[in-house]
């Protein structure tokens, strides 16, 4: 699964499914996908729907760094999430665990 197509339906798609995690959430997030297939998208978690877009956009409450290739295996649990930021595969700045916790159910 591209990035691309992990921002662009997968996690709306989940958003839909689950609406009660964008209220939890309830931040601004920026994600630097680096590497080939990679970009930045801001998922806004404090609207009501349309929650995603490309570029960064707002005041992040957290910005994530991971490479694509790093990042598609999170999302297809191929990789765990809490292994790959105890190893600095995934970066977050700052390190908010509560925010960080809250967005591992839906990208997990």
């Amino acid at each position: 699964m591209a990035v691309k197509e992990i921002f662009d339906s997968e996690i709306p798609s989940r958003l839909k499914a689950k609406p009660e995690l964008a209220k939890d959430i309830n931040a601004v997030v920026h994600f630097n996908i680096t590497g080939d297939g990679g970009g930045t998208w801001t998922l806004d978690a404090t609207k009501a729907s349309e929650w995603i877009a490309s570029g960064a956009a707002g005041e992040p409450k957290m910005v994530i760094t991971c490479t694509a290739a790093d990042f598609e295996k999170i999302v297809t649990k191929q990789m765990n999430a809490q292994m790959a930021a105890m190893s600095g595969k995934l970066k977050f700045k700052p390190m908010d665990m509560g925010l960080a916790m809250k967005l591992a159910k839906l990208m997990g």
